[in-house]
């Protein structure tokens, strides 16, 4: 699956793991509507509507907003939650911030390259780390292998 985004992206490199600092207002000229509205703003695309829930292909995931590595597909799997699910992240892809918003105590999942939101991560996870990271398909970009 090609990345649109990228080819309007000076930011966007697969292989530059370089920390950026970008400011929202230069990310919404580049970025797409919902692709800013849940990367930067911590939006939530609706459940069971993702291009990457109902999705098994052998490949690595990367952040849509930087071309950061986030997920190896052997860690995805069916939680029915109705977003993408995996067990396991890249350690050097991402970092984890206390989110409260709407009453709720959660664990936001961001990039560490860019500080997009990702999804949130939970520990109702399979073996063997038993955690579960909800993401948006928005934010994800696939590479088949």
């Amino acid at each position: 699956m090609e990345n649109k985004e990228a080819k309007n992206n000076p930011y966007y490199s697969r292989t530059d793991t370089s920390k950026l600092d970008i400011s929202n207002d230069e990310w919404k000229k580049i970025l797409a509507p919902d692709l800013y509205a849940i990367a930067r703003e911590a939006a939530t695309e609706r459940a069971f509507t993702g291009k990457y829930n109902e999705f098994d292909e052998i490949g690595d995931y990367y952040c849509a907003v930087c071309g950061n590595h986030l997920f190896r597909s052997t860690s995805k799997f069916a939680s029915s939650c109705g977003w993408p699910s995996f067990f396991e992240a890249d350690k050097e892809g991402v970092y984890y911030k206390r989110d409260t918003a709407y009453g709720m105590e959660r664990v936001e999942v961001l990039c560490k390259r860019c500080d997009s939101h990702l999804g949130h991560v939970f520990d109702d996870g399979p073996k063997p780390t038993g955690l579960r990271y909800c993401m948006n398909s928005v934010s994800l970009e696939f590479v088949a292998d």
